[in-house]
């Protein structure tokens, strides 16, 4: 694996990546479970595989599997209304459906961005905040566009849908999370953000600036517990995820095959696009199901590769600004097998 240990160093110095974890994985067992850099500079400790980092939006992924969980155990349908399950919303929510949260395509308005998250705003960063209060909060911004018209990445989708697996399961998501998914695949590192308790192996994320490194900003603890990607990971822990999708042991075949198809806009079935907590689009014949996400100075990349049978996952400790996991993940991927690699700007 010399060519890929060349490639990340390459990479993390030119990104000023502090640190690293990689995990490359076929048909579910990991051939590379590796870490590169610092997983905390101010310490100077490195990063390991059981380094545990940031989800940011893959955790998306992983509240979808639990929303298709109660769909497979029928205690809702992704037909279903939002206000079927959360009848305190408003009137104009009706139309939106389960599914249209799960696929982006509900019409909600971002809740995290701009002014609505600075001192004051609607969604202070800086303030407590109870699941109800945020989800109230929501309902109050307008809808973008009608529900099922447009596709719109937006976080407030998945925020409610934190929301609706209290109200159908009783249970806070995060609980759901160690119970089904979390426990049920010794997923034993994974978690939802806590800064109370003792994580073991736990990374510092970080920022870039001007050239030079700080420690992620502090956030109040309702925004490390939103269910649109607030999780502890490893790549370690990603194995067994992976594990668990090959041989569709968490979810039906079926089930995730539904997943992994991009959601009707305006009636229109497009090629590629978003499915239900998966990004998918083909390379040739190659179906390849994804999700990044960013968060509190981490970035991430989970990506599987699902006919070739090989998954990667990329975890890094700086800010979406600067850092590129994405890429580096494709093109690992090109590295471990040859026929799938990245292709360059030119070939595009």
């Amino acid at each position: 694996m010399r060519g890929i240990d060349q490639y990340i160093h390459a990479e993390m110095s030119r990104q000023h990546i502090p640190g690293l974890t990689l995990g490359v994985y076929r048909q579910g067992h990991a051939i590379l479970l590796k870490g590169y850099g610092l997983a905390n500079v101010e310490h100077n400790v490195p990063s390991k595989p059981d380094t545990v980092m940031q989800s940011g939006s893959i955790g998306k992924s992983f509240t979808a599997t639990l929303i298709m969980m109660l769909v497979e155990r029928g205690k809702l349908r992704l037909e279903d209304s939002i206000r079927h399950h959360l009848p305190k919303l408003p009137e104009s929510w009706q139309a939106i459906t389960v599914g249209q949260l799960l696929s982006h395509t509900s019409g909600l308005s971002d809740y995290d961005s701009g002014d609505l998250t600075k001192s004051g705003g609607l969604f202070d960063l800086r303030q407590d905040f109870t699941e109800d209060e945020l989800v109230r909060r929501v309902a109050e911004l307008p809808l973008e566009f009608a529900p099922g018209q447009r596709w719109s990445y937006r976080n407030a989708n998945y925020l409610v849908l934190g929301a609706l697996i209290r109200q159908v399961t009783g249970a806070f998501y995060g609980d759901m999370l160690k119970q089904e998914v979390f426990g049920r695949l010794r997923m034993a590192a994974s978690r939802v953000i806590s800064d109370r308790e003792i994580v073991p192996h736990r990374a510092a994320g970080y920022e870039l600036r001007g050239g030079k490194l700080y420690n992620q900003e502090w956030v109040s603890p309702t925004f490390n517990s939103t269910a649109d990607g607030t999780l502890y990971l490893t790549i370690r822990d990603l194995e067994l995820w992976d594990r668990a999708l090959c041989q569709a042991s968490i979810l039906k075949p079926e089930t995730l095959r539904q997943m992994w198809t991009p959601a009707a806009i305006a009636g229109a079935a497009p090629a590629e696009g978003y499915g239900l907590g998966w990004f998918v689009r083909h390379a040739g014949s190659q179906l390849i199901v994804e999700h990044d996400g960013a968060w509190q100075g981490f970035t991430s990349y989970f990506g599987r590769y699902v006919d070739a049978g090989i998954s990667v996952a990329v975890l890094t400790n700086l800010d979406a600004e600067h850092s590129q996991p994405d890429t580096i993940g494709q093109f690992v991927v090109g590295l471990v097998e040859p026929s799938l690699a990245y292709p360059g700007p030119d070939e595009r």
